[in-house]
């Protein structure tokens, strides 16, 4: 057997993660394929432009077989986070593989990561307060092994290297070549994939079917069409504004992630801010990428605070989004003896623990917005 593993936020799910799925299944066979995916927050500190069944669903019937969600805890976080937990989640789901999308597949990601792994930890402490940490950790990890590393999608695939390290039981890393646009790209009409960024920001503007429709299976444009609403940061801002000016100093202290002052630099520069890039303009400077300042402002917005995470990964679940027939036959025979609790159905007892009680409380706010429950009386979604 050889159990394939995806890591994904399928924000949304487009033809180039329809191009990586069917990589994987020429390496799974006949055996399943595992998907562990952010739920409605992502890892760049925003919600997902659709709820995490609508994504489920379309990876499903694009082919994978299991689809889990992956903790808040986990899926908002810097890459080296990120990607510890979702491969620890994999290998307790029994995945032998993991298949990724990268800019250069011909590096030997098993010993990039096992190398860096060995960077001793006087290395890792970064004091140079005119660079951003990960500016100073990838000039570091360029200097040990003799690589730049600067594409997003590398820089994430050493991040599951390094997490693979550590495995008692180690994934087969397989790097696929991504195809078409790079993470980032601006939409280019011409190419038959874009970024998933490029998608979203078309989504926010004046969508068209016949558009999207060439870039997403043809359902999933239409349902992403006939959608209400499209969660971003423009809808958030006044909440975070409130929040921000409402909390008191040693509150805002208290949430994960606000370090070296920064709940002054929130409570200095909020009031003023029309929208909210301009506020991330104004609170950013070289020590913080704009994606930790994005998750910050995340945080801040739930109330969720150092103890929350803390919570949360120290007992980890997961819930079971979907399956397709090969995955309910595999579910059925590791259940016993997987080690990750799974929980195919939310309710007031396993709501109330571990990173399920983050997960549904987070959850409350994107319902609002969404309109759809997002845990209490759903249940996994089957394909056919």
């Amino acid at each position: 057997m050889s159990v394939v593993g995806i890591i994904a936020e399928y924000n949304p799910f487009h033809s180039g993660h329809e191009f990586l799925m069917n990589q994987a299944r020429l390496k799974a066979g006949e055996d399943p394929i595992i998907v562990i995916m952010s739920g409605n927050y992502v890892q760049r500190g925003e919600m997902a432009i659709t709820d995490k069944w609508t994504r489920a669903k379309y990876a499903l019937t694009s082919g994978a077989d299991l689809v889990f969600q992956m903790p808040f805890a986990t899926s908002v976080q810097a890459a080296d986070i990120f990607a510890k937990g979702s491969m620890e989640i994999l290998s307790k789901l029994g995945c032998e593989e993991l298949v990724f999308g990268v800019e250069d597949a011909n590096l030997n990601f098993a010993y990039l990561g096992e190398k860096i792994k060995q960077i001793p930890e006087s290395k890792m402490d970064f004091n140079d307060y005119t660079q951003t940490y990960s500016t100073q950790y990838n000039q570091m990890v360029a200097r040990e092994v003799g690589r730049e590393v600067n594409e997003p999608n590398i820089i994430l695939a050493l991040a599951y290297a390094v997490a693979n390290a550590d495995l008692a039981k180690k994934l087969k890393l397989s790097p696929i070549t991504r195809i078409g646009a790079n993470h980032d790209d601006l939409l280019e009409r011409e190419k038959v994939v874009q970024s998933a960024s490029a998608i979203r920001n078309l989504l926010l503007e004046e969508p068209d079917l016949a558009d999207l429709k060439q870039w997403l299976p043809k359902a999933e444009a239409e349902q992403l069409l006939a959608q209400s609403v499209y969660p971003n940061w423009n809808l958030l801002f006044p909440f975070l504004k409130y929040k921000i000016e409402s909390a008191s100093l040693a509150e805002l202290q208290q949430i994960y992630q606000m370090s070296e002052g920064l709940e002054y630099k929130l409570k200095a520069e909020i009031h003023e801010a029309r929208d909210f890039t301009e506020f991330l303009r104004h609170i950013k400077s070289k020590r913080y990428t704009y994606s930790r300042l994005r998750r910050l402002c995340l945080y801040t917005l739930l109330g969720v605070t150092n103890e929350d995470i803390a919570n949360s990964q120290a007992d980890v679940s997961s819930v079971l989004l979907g399956y397709s027939k090969r995955g309910r036959n595999y579910l059925k025979k590791i259940r016993k003896d997987v080690e990750l609790p799974i929980i195919s159905k939310v309710d007031h007892k396993n709501s109330q623990i571990g990173s399920l009680a983050l997960d549904v409380r987070v959850d409350r706010l994107f319902e609002q917005i969404i309109g759809r429950d997002q845990n209490f009386g759903q249940k996994p979604i089957e394909v056919k």
